[in-house]
């Protein structure tokens, strides 16, 4: 019986010998692994179908998902949902539209900055945005500056230069606050960044004041904006149609001045707006062609090695 089994190997391991002479095999031969739970197209469709239905859900209890929702549910508490406006820098390749930052300057100089500090903006900030050095240089010289102290030890004033950030229009908020009648106007140098809805608050806002509706009572010293939460602002109407002078022209108009002032905001916000664009584009240029390049060298330097062959010729067996 032994032996009958001893044959059967043999003829069994000859026969295998024989089918499997001349093995080919590459650098990459093996059985493919089976695909992953976490890649499979199966997975992802659960996924998208899971979140969709959740959503759905939520909707259907709640109401609405909060960061989905473009309304306010309670405009006496949020105020009124700002629509979104075109402004001419909100796209991926656009800039400021500096003009218009200047003609934002003269509202601001002549309309706001009597109320409200740019407490984080300096001259300097304005000098090729805006104005020139010579524009800037003269405009700074305007304001006294207390600076020192002397050889003698007394502080003195002297005028502005471009490295001085823009005055103050109060000593303190204690004076802004005497003068407001209890309210602080605050400072707008990142107000845009600063409210929900941004550029798109601040210009509904300015340009969003209407007598109040039917049956709404607005209290002594304040004014009804439907923008503002609670609707009733202790900032009144402040544009009007043809209160500053451009120079350049252009019509002073309620909606242009906010659209003016705003874009100003937005750039004292974001001095950097422009350079951000400009150096985010160079990075996407330099990075993908790097990685077109490391893909055609990986390609090149791997082609012929993944692509060869070995043959394999086991020894007959005896």
């Amino acid at each position: 019986m032994a032996n009958l089994f001893n044959t059967a190997r043999i003829a069994l391991r000859a026969a295998n010998g024989s089918a499997a002479s001349v093995r080919h095999a590459s650098t990459q031969a093996g059985a493919k692994a089976a695909p992953s739970f976490l890649a499979s197209r199966s997975t992802a469709v659960a996924a998208t179908a899971a979140a969709a239905g959740s959503i759905a859900w939520y909707n259907h209890l709640y109401g609405t998902i909060p960061f989905l929702d473009t309304a306010s549910a309670n405009m006496a508490d949020e105020g009124l949902h700002p629509p979104s406006y075109p402004w001419s820098h909100s796209g991926i390749f656009e800039t400021f539209d500096h003009a218009s930052i200047r003609r934002g300057y003269q509202v601001y100089r002549e309309v706001c900055s009597s109320c409200h500090s740019l407490d984080r903006i300096a001259w300097r900030n304005l000098v090729g945005n805006s104005h020139t050095i010579d524009e800037i240089k003269a405009m700074a010289e305007e304001v006294e500056y207390e600076d020192g102290p002397d050889d003698e030890g007394a502080m003195f004033q002297r005028p502005g230069k471009p490295a001085d950030y823009m005055p103050r229009p109060y000593a303190n908020d204690e004076a802004a606050r005497a003068a407001n009648a209890g309210a602080l106007p605050p400072d707008l140098s990142l107000m845009v960044k600063a409210r929900h809805g941004g550029a798109d608050y601040i210009f509904a806002l300015l340009t969003g004041y209407t007598d109040p509706p039917a049956g709404v009572k607005v209290q002594d010293g304040l004014n009804y904006n439907s923008y503002f939460p609670g609707t009733q602002i202790a900032m009144a109407r402040v544009l009007y149609d043809g209160l500053v002078d451009y120079d350049d022209g252009t019509p002073a108009t309620t909606s242009q001045m906010a659209k003016d002032v705003v874009t100003f905001l937005h750039f004292c916000a974001e001095p950097e707006h422009d350079t951000r664009k400009k150096m985010g584009m160079q990075a996407v240029i330099i990075l993908s062609s790097l990685t077109a390049l490391s893909l055609w060298v990986k390609r090149f330097k791997w082609a012929g090695i993944k692509s060869r062959k070995l043959v394999y010729n086991p020894p007959s067996s005896h």
